[in-house]
């Protein structure tokens, strides 16, 4: 596609296409191809296991793929050597072909500051043991591990014991892989030579061309973007990726364009595509790449999204887990949900249109959509608690 100057709307249509969103969801069951398919498109994932509703990243999946069988699809990404975790964005499943082009950042990573670890007496010995077991016993989790005493917590800590922090740090450096997941989330470690393809553990990519390659994934996973924008699909630098940026342009695997009401030059894609119109609609998880940086969600769909998870109750504006909801190529409203698992039942706490919204079109598609959502999470009713005229209008639909 060659294009200088693109409307706003038709810049929603490439992104949306970019993200998969140009396709109709399975009409059976979503299997390994599916699975493939949507993960290569996104080229990461990134995983959030905050269970108000259900984690974040198998909701990505479901956006694109309808109802499937999340343990099947773990088994597809744990099970095939296809797919691997690793710091990305954040913490995220991504190709096993991204593993060499992240060794730059594992063989720079540094402890934090307030990581327990730094207070313990023989860390590295400690450590050093750590992994010389991993490499003894094989795939372990840190329940695994003998407990070890650690400095008392202090308010803001993260709940980790000192053998999950160890193997956190083997993981962050690359001495360890993430070789599955346990039922109840926990991550098993094991020697990467037993979890990765070893043609991509015995890659070499120095740091300047991880990143051209990188921004090159962004690209294409985005369609269209500013610099912030792909810089910031793998948290790279925009200080370091202009310049990056520059060469992609010159070797025409993105070419410059101009975007209706934006001020900052935009990226398109030399894979993006221009569908003629997107349809369908979608809850988006609050990690989704269509909305996930904020600045651009906003640019983009002209979005406000601000997470209030941390929010005091009294302070928030939308609710605590609230879902943007797209129809076709626009986010029309946003829903503040929650499974009561215990009680079978889809709690719809909040409900808001943006400006501008057919709420017609909006309340039957966001009824169907919560349908068929409660059906995937195995809860058998739907509460909407009635606030406002759309909360109303969608309380008698679903």
């Amino acid at each position: 596609m060659r294009r200088t100057q693109l409307s706003l709307y038709e810049a929603r249509r490439i992104a949306l296409a970019a993200q998969g969103f140009d396709k109709e969801r399975p009409q059976g069951p979503p299997d390994a191809r599916h699975f493939r398919r949507a993960l290569n498109t996104l080229r990461l994932l990134q995983l959030d296991y905050v269970n108000v509703l259900t984690p974040a990243h198998f909701l990505v999946l479901w956006s694109r793929l309808g109802a499937y069988d999340r343990a099947r699809f773990q088994r597809f990404v744990y099970g095939r050597r296809e797919f691997t975790e690793q710091w990305a964005h954040e913490a995220s499943i991504v190709p096993v072909s991204s593993w060499p082009l992240l060794a730059y950042r594992r063989s720079t990573h540094q402890m934090h500051k307030n990581n327990p670890l730094r207070r313990i007496r023989n860390r590295t010995a400690y450590l050093d043991a750590v992994l010389r077991q991993v490499q003894r016993d094989g795939a372990l989790t840190a329940n695994d591990l003998p407990p070890v005493p650690g400095p008392r917590r202090k308010p803001g800590d993260w709940h980790r014991s000192i053998p999950r922090w160890a193997l956190e740090y083997h993981f962050a450096r690359g001495n360890l892989a993430v070789a599955d997941r346990r039922p109840n989330f926990q991550r098993v470690y094991d020697l990467p030579e037993r979890v990765l393809p070893v043609e991509h553990l015995s890659q070499s990519v120095g740091k300047n061309e991880a990143q051209r390659r990188l921004l090159r994934i962004a690209a294409t996973a985005l369609g269209i973007a500013t610099l912030h924008d792909l810089a910031d699909y793998f948290r790279m630098s925009p200080r370091e990726t202009a310049p990056l940026l520059a060469d992609l342009v010159d070797e025409g695997h993105v070419t410059t364009v101009s975007i209706d009401g934006w001020k900052q030059p935009a990226y398109l894609s030399a894979h993006a595509r221009l569908p003629r119109s997107i349809a369908g609609a979608s809850l988006l998880s609050p990690f989704d790449p269509v909305v996930w940086f904020r600045p651009r969600a906003e640019r983009l769909f002209g979005f406000h999204y601000r997470i209030e998870i941390y929010v005091p109750s009294a302070q928030r504006k939308w609710g605590y887990y609230v879902l943007p909801f797209r129809l076709g190529a626009e986010i029309v409203a946003r829903v503040d949900l929650k499974a009561d698992r215990k009680a079978g039942r889809l709690c719809v706490l909040g409900v808001h249109e943006e400006t501008g919204t057919d709420r017609g079109a909006c309340v039957e598609s966001m009824a169907q959509e919560l349908r068929e959502l409660a059906n995937w999470l195995g809860l058998d009713d739907i509460r909407v608690t009635r606030h406002n005229d759309l909360s109303r209008q969608l309380a008698d639909l679903a």
